[in-house]
C-alpha cells in the first residue's frame, strides 16, 4: 500500500522519500487532504545498441527501381 504524506512533509524530507521509491516504493502527495502527486519508481531505461542490425539485413541493388513515381517526386 501507498504512503501517503502532505505536501509540508514531502518537502522536509524529499531524499527519504525518493530513497522508498527508488527502493520500488509509492508515495502519494497530499495537500489539503486530496491526493495531488504520486512518487513512483522509474522504470528501466533499454541503452539501445547503434549498428545491432549491421550484416542482418540486405538491400537489393535495384531498389531504387522499384519505388513507385510518387515516392520519388518530392
Amino acid at each position: 500500500m501507498a504512503e501517503s504524506v502532505n505536501i509540508h512533509e514531502a518537502k522536509t524530507q524529499l531524499s527519504k522519500l525518493v530513497a522508498k521509491a527508488a527502493a520500488g516504493g509509492e508515495v502519494i502527495i497530499v495537500k489539503g487532504g486530496k491526493p495531488v502527486a504520486r512518487l513512483v519508481p522509474l522504470a528501466p531505461t533499454r541503452i539501445r545498441k547503434l549498428g545491432a542490425l549491421k550484416g542482418k539485413l540486405k538491400i537489393p541493388r535495384d531498389f531504387d527501381a522499384r519505388l513507385p513515381v510518387e515516392v520519388l517526386v518530392d
